[in-house]
């Protein structure tokens, strides 16, 4: 039979409110008392119930962790940060995969029956709408890696998509890149579109050349590689190509290799991310790197934040992406 918090009290020979002090984060509790209670509960194997302690402190510590691109290897890196994080600052994880829904209803539905502290969604790629439902219903929310606005509805930490993009546009024309490309992730997405005008902003600037732009259907290897596939098949390709997401470039590598081509030296290519893989010796693709652990970090202190001051302005915050030199495009002139 499971052990019980009377059990535990019988044996120290103390009160139960005595050992459910001693095992609630910031009760008033002796050292005699607590080290009574904790020796009884080392003799005994008690563990406290986490979950039966929230039906009376209306807390869980739980924190749904939302994404949609399980497809992405990116993602990995992505939730072994995030969930470590969590655990540090004494919180539990809930991992909710949207990738065949995003409908905001049934996930709000979904995390309020377990009753979590708060919600961070860490997707460029899901709907304003999924982060707005749960601020609307009262939990905190945060949207890790989302667009940046002036005015957000709720709280966002990411990069400026926009700078990534011009940052690419400058990349391909420093080398003397005459023929471009862009070649996206999800037309609808938001990190897509802020890519894209970015590129484009940056060319028209600079009198570069108009682009051809097409977008692949998600962002995932067999994706980048399909789509890469048909534009060497149907078009003449361009003489490099920014690819709005590493994952997408790492498919077009694969698609152009397979056709005969050579990279860096018929076709040229720059990705977004700097993911793990991006630097491994067969890939090493010049990239623009997103600041990973930062935007994690921050996620975190932010929600925890939150769960101590709910009621506060919602703000977005944004940090510097960086050019990931590697062998992807040609050397500068």
């Amino acid at each position: 039979m499971a052990i019980t918090l009377n059990d535990v009290a019988q044996r120290a020979g103390v009160s139960r409110s005595a050992v459910s002090r001693t095992f609630t984060d910031g009760a008033s509790v002796s050292k005699v008392m607590r080290q009574k209670v904790e020796d009884a509960a080392i003799e005994l194997g008690y563990t406290p119930n986490f979950l039966a302690r929230s039906l009376t402190t209306r807390s869980t510590k739980l924190i749904g962790l939302v994404s949609d691109n399980f497809h992405n290897p990116i993602f990995l890196e992505v939730f072994d940060q995030f969930t470590r994080g969590l655990q540090d600052r004494g919180l539990r994880p809930l991992l909710v995969n949207l990738s065949e829904t995003y409908q905001a209803s049934s996930s709000l539905r979904m995390l309020q029956q377990y009753s979590v502290d708060g919600v961070i969604v860490a997707s460029s790629t899901l709907p304003p709408e999924v982060s707005e439902a749960f601020r609307s219903a009262g939990i905190p929310v945060v949207n890790s890696f989302g667009r940046f606005s002036l005015t957000p509805k709720v709280d966002v930490v990411g990069i400026d998509d926009e700078a990534c993009g011009q940052i690419a546009a400058e990349t391909l024309l420093a080398r003397g890149y005459k023929r471009l490309a862009f070649l996206g992730g999800p037309e609808p997405a938001t990190s897509t579109q802020s890519r894209l005008r970015g590129f484009l902003a940056e060319l028209q600037r600079a009198g570069g050349p108009a682009p051809d732009i097409t977008f692949a259907e998600a962002y995932s290897f067999e994706a980048g590689r399909a789509e890469m596939q048909r534009l060497l098949r149907e078009t003449t390709p361009a003489e490099a190509y920014f690819c709005g997401d590493d994952v997408l470039s790492i498919g077009a590598l694969s698609a152009i290799r397979d056709h005969g081509l050579r990279v860096p030296e018929d076709i040229g290519l720059i990705g977004v991310n700097d993911m793990q893989m991006s630097g491994w010796q067969n890939i090493n693709l010049t990239t623009i790197a997103q600041p990973f652990a930062e935007i994690i970090q921050t996620s975190i202190d932010v929600i925890v934040d939150m769960l101590q001051a709910p009621k506060q302005p919602a703000q977005a915050r944004r940090l510097p992406c960086r050019l990931v030199e590697r062998g992807t495009l040609r050397t500068l002139p």
